[in-house]
């Protein structure tokens, strides 16, 4: 079965969507902005406010959410599996770049 309006995506060049409510692993979930539709299987729990990845993101590409870059992919991301710190890397706000 599969489940709308559990998740938002507000960008079609967003590679996630963000969680309204947790959502369990093995949870189908469909997203849509504007042409950009996905139908994910969640290959993990994801906490209610949590990003996951709508499609394969290859390891170090930029990751979107919103329509802007919120970093870069540490490792390669399946659908469907929960982004946060262990597999993202933030580029903003780092005094260590130039």
């Amino acid at each position: 079965m599969m489940t709308a309006n559990l998740a938002l995506m507000i960008d079609q060049s967003d590679h996630v969507a963000t969680a309204f409510v947790p959502l369990a692993a093995g949870s189908a979930i469909a997203v849509a902005a504007g042409s950009a539709a996905y139908r994910v299987t969640l290959r993990d729990a994801i906490p209610s406010g949590h990003k996951f990845a709508v499609a394969d993101i290859a390891a170090g590409c930029e990751v979107r959410k919103y329509g802007a870059s919120i970093g870069r992919a540490l490792c390669a991301i399946p659908a469907g599996a929960h982004i946060h710190l262990h597999n993202l890397e933030s580029l903003r706000g780092r005094g260590d770049r130039s």
